[in-house]
């Protein structure tokens, strides 16, 4: 077995082990080397957002200083869910490895696909948006254009 997948694995058993969490590990590599860890923490930490990549990327990002894991790779058990995929492509990682489907999470209960279904189209009650005030909190927006400090990411 893969050393970092390993790690992800064992992360993911953590989380089964101690009901913590839905049963998800990773890790986050740079130059041969660990530099974040995260497993599911939604249980414990009553945050729907505690995911295992979010924990890693959170981890990671941390321990190096920065937002940016550029140069980074990140090994999980399961393909990434919307959110985490987001928080991986947010976080400017270019390359995952994934033990389990997104099938495989699905026939142990989790909702990926609804998600998913909701970003095609295909699915219309998940979420209702509306805009409304765009006339006042566009403002900000272009405050922040004009702004000779303001940092893009």
């Amino acid at each position: 077995m893969n050393e970092y997948m390993k790690i992800a694995s064992e992360l993911s058993k953590e989380s089964f082990r101690t009901h913590e969490g839905g049963p998800f590990g990773a890790c986050i590599i740079k130059d041969g080397k660990v530099v974040g860890r995260g497993r599911n923490m939604v249980l414990k930490n009553n945050d729907p957002t505690a995911h295992a990549e979010v924990m890693a990327i959170r981890d990671a990002c941390s321990n190096l200083g920065t937002y940016d894991l550029t140069g980074c790779v990140l090994y999980t058990s399961c393909y990434p869910c919307p959110m985490c995929l987001s928080a991986t492509i947010w976080s400017n990682m270019k390359k995952v490895y994934y033990g389990n489907t997104k099938e495989d999470a699905a026939d142990i209960g989790f909702r990926d696909d609804y998600i998913y279904g909701f970003i095609k189209g295909s699915v219309d009650d998940a979420l209702d948006l509306e805009m409304i005030d765009r006339d006042e909190t566009i403002k900000v927006f272009k405050a922040f254009t004009e702004d000779g400090n303001r940092t893009i990411y």
